[in-house]
């Protein structure tokens, strides 16, 4: 998949899974100036990776093409929404949620760490309204409804640029892919 310049985000997205991405990302930057194309297949995401991954999209001097083929849910949204080609096949789904948090320490701990996540969370939906062209408290409120959305829909609320036609070829093997026997 890297030498056809494809990066695979499958599952959750999480910090190990973003590091892996960001990490294949700069190489093909640096390796060439043909557009890179992103696949995502997201069931969930963590707010610290969605963001370390939009930042790192956002600072790539080649094109992003995103295809969402499968679900992109909660902050995965993010990283699709940034891209400079956003695609999706006709039976992805897409869900605007809140991530899922957890808390522990010292009540004055849990307080403060509340307030930095409610402000991240504040920053990614002007982040994902400036992508989409919605209005923030928008987004903030289809998030806290965990609104899902088929792929027209994501193409009406600019989550994406246009959905696949059935013949297209999303990711190309031009050379044998598979076993041979020996």
């Amino acid at each position: 998949m890297f030498d056809e310049r494809v990066v695979l985000v499958c599952g959750v997205l999480d910090d190990n899974v973003g590091n892996e991405a960001a990490i294949q990302l700069m190489a093909l930057d640096a390796d060439g100036d043909e557009p890179v194309q992103l696949r995502l297949d997201c069931s969930d995401a963590t707010l610290e990776a969605a963001f370390a991954l939009v930042d790192v999209i956002d600072l790539l001097g080649v094109e992003v093409h995103a295809i969402c083929a499968g679900q992109a849910i909660g902050p995965s949204l993010g990283v699709l929404a940034v891209a400079d080609k956003r695609l999706a096949t006709p039976h992805s789904r897409f869900r605007l949620s809140q991530p899922h948090v957890a808390f522990r320490g010292r009540p004055r701990d849990i307080e403060a760490y509340m307030e930095e996540h409610r402000d991240r969370l504040a920053r990614f939906c002007q982040r994902l309204a400036s992508a989409t062209h919605q209005q923030a408290a928008t987004i903030e409120a289809d998030m806290r409804a965990g609104r899902f959305l088929s792929a027209e829909e994501a193409k009406d609320y600019g989550l994406i640029d246009e959905i696949t036609r059935p013949d297209a070829q999303i990711l190309r093997f031009p050379r044998p892919f598979g076993f041979r026997p020996s």
